[in-house]
């Protein structure tokens, strides 16, 4: 297996061969480390370009402005209209592929201006065994995504953050508010509001990785990790976690006695399609 430091040497060629990129940047890990990747390959040549929309939860921006600023890469926000498309609200199992369909099509519109060629994006080596409808429309248009092509996983991409003293190194995951939105309910304004502001509660009870669900009814379902559900079952926490979310709208509060699961949402899709490392190998052909 490949050391750290090759691993670093391979991502750093693989970009520069792209000559120029705008990153696909929300602050998180797998992104954030594309982004520096690209500043150092490529200098200005990079740009990191984040998506703007009600979906991005509250500080996220903040933070994608700080450390973009840290790793020295040039940024832009980019305001993106997802929350227009019917087929974005309908919500239905494909909901991310309209998203970064959006995304990306918004950011073609900007290459000329920021004077670079390629789309590349943050997807790993260990996305390829989740569901990832939003990896069909990075085929679309031909985003390219560096860590996959150079077979790092979510370890890696870790491991890499760290040795580059990035702060996201062991930050949780944390994607769009609409992924908290059951398959099937619409995604509006209000809903990811609710969602957003029920989570920032939840988190200055001191936990990190949370994830409050929206499910049929206004019904809350929340998933904490294991060994935390019997402190805000409590009662005394319970009460005040029930009149908050109520407060925001909810009319049922459940706590999911099987804890925090990234992606548990994604239990409810038929038909699940998986992108093979092979499919994704080509993605930047025909851009160039």
């Amino acid at each position: 297996m490949p050391d750290l430091a090759a691993q670093c040497q391979q991502l750093l060629e693989t970009l520069r061969s792209y000559q120029s990129c705008a990153v696909a940047f929300s602050g998180g890990v797998d992104s954030a480390v594309v982004a520096k990747a690209a500043q150092l390959a490529l200098g200005r040549r990079a740009v990191a370009v984040t998506g703007v929309s009600p979906s991005l939860a509250s500080g996220e921006l903040e933070d994608a402005r700080q450390l973009a600023d840290l790793i020295g890469i040039r940024h832009i926000e980019l305001k993106t209209d997802e929350i227009s498309n019917p087929s974005y609200v309908a919500n239905a199992g494909d909901r991310c592929y309209h998203c970064k369909s959006e995304l990306y099509t918004q950011l073609e519109t900007q290459l000329e201006r920021l004077d670079v060629r390629v789309i590349v994006n943050g997807a790993n080596a260990d996305d390829q065994g989740d569901y990832r409808p939003g990896m069909r429309a990075a085929g679309e248009h031909h985003a390219r995504s560096p860590l996959i092509e150079c077979g790092l996983t979510k370890k890696q991409v870790r491991q890499l953050a760290l040795s580059w003293n990035l702060p996201v190194a062991d930050k949780p995951a944390t994607p769009c508010l609409s992924s908290r939105i059951a398959y099937g309910e619409q995604v509006t304004p209000k809903r990811l509001e609710m969602v957003d502001r029920a989570e920032q509660f939840v988190r200055k009870l001191g936990l990190r990785n949370v994830r409050v669900r929206y499910h049929t009814g206004d019904l809350a379902r929340i998933e904490v990790p294991a060994e935390a559900i019997a402190s805000l079952a409590a009662k005394d926490v319970r009460d005040r976690l029930a009149d908050e979310l109520k407060q925001l709208g909810f009319k049922f509060i459940t706590l999911d006695l099987e804890g925090f699961r990234s992606g548990s949402l994604n239990d409810m899709v038929a038909g699940k399609t998986w992108v093979p490392v092979e499919a994704l190998a080509d993605f930047g052909s025909a851009s160039k």
